[in-house]
């Protein structure tokens, strides 16, 4: 397999692992070193382990989140992912008491992947303001 199709196949190996918050799929695709950054903390969140956090932390405000891939761009290093994200907010999210109301928000996220086919990097684009912005917390 060449090493494009290899980044494409590890990215969609990823939207399981955060589907599923599948722990043991996190530690195989993701650098333990590779650092994630969130809103729900003030420090960086590291490996596998600190990416289901995220995940667990967005499970709190929305129960039944989902992450689709819409369409994916990638590089022997490099994939850019246009997610759809929906869920419920039925919890309370960034001390957004729940509304009920569902998401449906397109997010972007730029993965780099090391020569061991893990990620080692996740920036992504300020997917917040939508969220905030579908659950009545910001006007538009």
């Amino acid at each position: 397999m060449d090493l494009i199709n290899r980044s494409i196949e590890i990215i969609k190996k990823f939207e399981r692992m955060i589907n599923t918050a599948d722990s043991d799929l996190a530690e195989q695709l993701v650098e333990s070193s590779a650092p994630f950054y969130t809103p729900a903390s003030p420090e960086p969140l590291y490996g596998g382990k600190g990416y289901l956090s995220v995940v667990h932390w967005m499970r709190q405000g929305f129960s039944d989140v989902k992450w689709t891939i819409k369409d994916m761009v990638a590089s022997e290093d490099k994939v850019a992912v246009h997610w759809m994200l929906t869920g419920t907010h039925n919890g309370t999210f960034l001390g957004i008491a729940p509304t009920g109301k569902h998401i449906s928000v397109s997010v972007m996220n730029f993965y780099y992947i090391n020569s061991e086919g893990k990620v080692t990097n996740d920036i992504a684009a300020e997917g917040m303001i939508g969220i905030l912005r579908s659950i009545g917390a910001i006007s538009a």
